[in-house]
């Protein structure tokens, strides 16, 4: 059984900005604590990656999984192509501008291929939530100052 969440974060950059840290993924193990290491396997023509390898722990489970990209200026979105752990995964950010901040809405779903139980499955998934919306804020500014 799919299941899913959304949260929504104001950051003090523009869409630009908040999309070159979010490409950058072989960098997410070092502002989100799920993630243990990001590999590019394929990038788009502007370099953007199109395919990522990833190890991820949750919920005292470790899973390396392969995800497929899709960009615009305002979304991205990634799609699960393998994993040991998830029968599905889609996920991704939409960014709409204001003024000199952005509004980001993070959307997750999730279909794990493993029982496990509710409050569990909520408790991680909030805490996934939690650092694709505030972890990337701070890793946000953190590149903004240099």
């Amino acid at each position: 059984m799919a299941t899913s969440d959304s949260r929504d974060v104001v950051i003090e950059a523009t869409p630009a900005e908040i999309m070159d840290v979010i490409a950058d993924v072989e960098a997410t193990p070092t502002w989100s604590p799920q993630y243990q290491k990001a590999e590019v396997l394929e990038s788009y023509p502007d370099g953007r990656p199109k395919q990522v390898e990833m190890t991820v722990k949750a919920a005292g489970l470790t899973d390396k999984m392969v995800v497929e990209y899709t960009w615009t200026d305002t979304t991205v979105t990634w799609t699960l192509i393998s994993s040991s752990q998830l029968k599905a995964q889609d996920a991704g950010y939409t960014l709409t501008a204001d003024g000199d901040k952005t509004k980001v809405r993070f959307d997750m779903a999730i279909d794990l291929s493993i029982p496990m139980p509710g409050f569990l499955l909520k408790r991680t998934l909030k805490g996934g939530m939690e650092t694709a919306t505030d972890g990337l804020r701070k890793q946000v500014l953190k590149v903004k100052k240099g």
